[in-house]
């Protein structure tokens, strides 16, 4: 499966984005979908997932509450409502496809791109 994700840019703080992660191939609805981030200098951060009926989502402690994960199979979508960004959200945005339910990111085995997300403050 090939993923691309998009809809990053540049926010002002308390502002919201929409990320999309858009897949090809007809076996994107039995992987689960994960979003990670990363700022410079920092390690990678999972920040939420969605398991591959949509049934179960995850969030990394910083973003819950704020973050919304949800997927359109018949569109081969994963879409991450952003609210209420701060500028530590600042990061690269990737979005990768795998077969377990995971916040650890070895467990993914197809990833995309990446999306810059820049909050001003």
């Amino acid at each position: 499966v090939q993923l691309q994700a998009s809809g990053g840019g540049l926010v002002q703080a308390g502002g919201s984005l929409r990320l999309s992660c858009a897949a090809s191939g007809r076996t994107f609805s039995r992987y689960t979908i994960g979003w990670f981030r990363q700022a410079p200098g920092k390690e990678r951060e999972f920040v939420a997932a969605v398991s591959w009926s949509g049934g179960s989502t995850y969030y990394g402690h910083s973003v819950k509450g704020r973050f919304t994960i949800s997927r359109d199979n018949a569109k081969n979508t994963v879409y991450l409502q952003m609210n209420s960004l701060k500028p530590e959200d600042t990061a690269v945005y990737y979005c990768a496809a795998g077969s377990l339910d995971s916040d650890y990111g070895p467990a993914y085995d197809y990833w995309g791109q990446g999306t810059q997300v820049t909050v001003s403050s």
